[in-house]
């Protein structure tokens, strides 16, 4: 009984010299302790638009696009300017004993039996009015060759066939001239839309509008 006693005393005693000590704020001016702020990842901003013109999205974890700039539209390239300068110019830029086509070749030959003689504008006269035959719309044939050979048009031509031609003269280098002149349209002719004509010591009574005289030949519509 008594080592029990003395054992309960001994606890007791050990209990009372402990001293618990309250807590309390600390009114002191020491520092505080920092706390450490938790960083964030850094989100890459993009560059939404580089010297070139182009918009691109990219950073870790994306696909890179990219985006065409907007480019303006070119303006068609404007149509080529007519040559300047007179007919005779214009002549001897394209004179040569060669027409290029059967079809230059057939109007060449219709200027050169029909007005080799002429001055030049005459000579651009009766070429004038070949194409025109050839691009009235079903009156006449629709090609230089079919004009040509059209049936009772032209006294110098004999079925299919015309007479030889000196190529080396140069009558028909002009006239080969002339014929490249009309086909591309590169000088006008006074006498506009002329179908017909005729030579001045011939009188054949056409009821027909008159469009003008030139050298040796009379035009109409």
């Amino acid at each position: 009984m008594l080592p029990v006693l003395r054992s309960a005393l001994l606890i007791c005693v050990a209990l009372g010299a402990t001293v618990v000590a309250p807590a309390q704020a600390d009114p002191s001016n020491a520092p505080l302790t920092p706390v450490t702020v938790a960083s964030l990842p850094e989100v890459p901003v993009p560059d939404l638009l580089d010297p070139e013109g182009e918009t691109h999205l990219s950073g870790p974890g994306t696909q890179s696009v990219t985006i065409p700039a907007v480019t303006t539209p070119e303006e068609p390239d404007a149509a080529p300017a007519r040559p300047s300068g007179d007919l005779a110019s214009l002549v001897a830029d394209y004179r040569g004993t060669e027409a290029g086509s059967r079809e230059l070749e057939c109007l060449a030959v219709g200027v050169y039996f029909e007005a080799k003689s002429e001055p030049l504008s005459g000579q651009l006269a009766v070429g004038q009015v070949i194409a025109n035959r050839a691009k009235s719309g079903g009156r006449f044939p629709p090609s230089y060759c079919g004009v040509l050979f059209q049936r009772g048009q032209f006294s110098f031509v004999h079925g299919h066939s015309w007479p030889t031609v000196p190529r080396s003269s140069r009558q028909w280098q002009t006239a080969v001239a002339i014929a490249k002149i009309v086909d591309q349209d590169l000088k006008d002719s006074e006498v506009g839309n002329a179908l017909f004509f005729h030579a001045r010591y011939v009188s054949p009574g056409w009821r027909l509008k008159r469009v003008a005289a030139i050298g040796n030949h009379v035009f109409y519509r």
